[in-house]
């Protein structure tokens, strides 16, 4: 699998993510820092610790992470869920939880398989 078909893959914009970094080298590197950020894993168990301030600033950091990266499949839902938790006053719908899960898994999975080929 190339890059360019993992970011297919999980529906990303390779195509813009090279334009702004300029080698695919520089995008392999970070798009395996990616795996390694611990802004998801912080986001729930803020979320399950009813932390909604904490959980507001871990969504709102992989939200950047996703728009630097153009991860544009995580991108959409991670938008709605970082606004939905805005102010830190009380739970993000479930429905945006379960979405955000869902593509980050896809995500992460497809830069797995393009890192283990």
């Amino acid at each position: 699998m190339t890059l360019e078909e993992c970011y297919n893959k999980f529906g990303g914009d390779y195509k813009l993510v090279l334009s702004r970094l300029m080698m695919d080298k520089i995008v392999d590197r970070f798009i395996r820092k990616f795996l390694d950020d611990p802004s998801y894993n912080l986001l729930i168990s803020s979320l399950n610790d009813k932390n909604y301030e904490e959980a507001f600033r871990a969504a709102h950091t992989l939200k950047g992470l996703c728009l630097n990266l153009c991860l544009d499949g995580l991108l959409k839902p991670i938008m709605e869920l970082t606004e939905a938790l805005r102010g830190g006053v009380g739970p993000a719908p479930q429905h945006l939880v379960d979405e955000t899960t869902a593509q980050y898994e896809l995500t992460c999975s497809s830069i797995r398989e393009y890192i283990n080929q």
